[in-house]
């Protein structure tokens, strides 16, 4: 996969998609890496890096609303989360 900067794009605006609901509990998720194998590794940031739902959090949330814009991407990782 080429990341080119329509990906780039596409992401961040499903990102700001989620951001309200996750600054209103005081946390927020920022793109660290698109891989050429189609994997989004993000941070998690404030409170989502340590909540206890953030696996939830990523795959109901995060990972949906880029998989929905980007098909392209095989799967979104937080390169941050908790375990």
């Amino acid at each position: 996969m080429v990341v080119t900067e329509d990906l780039r794009s596409r992401i961040e605006s499903a990102l700001d998609s989620v951001r309200e609901y996750l600054k209103s509990d005081g946390g927020d998720v920022e793109v660290h890496e698109i891989r050429e194998d189609g994997v989004v590794e993000v941070n998690l940031l404030g409170n989502c890096g340590s909540c206890s739902m953030s696996s939830m959090t990523m795959k109901a949330g995060i990972e949906q609303v880029i998989l929905k814009v980007a098909p392209e991407v095989t799967q979104v990782v937080a390169v941050n989360a908790t375990k």
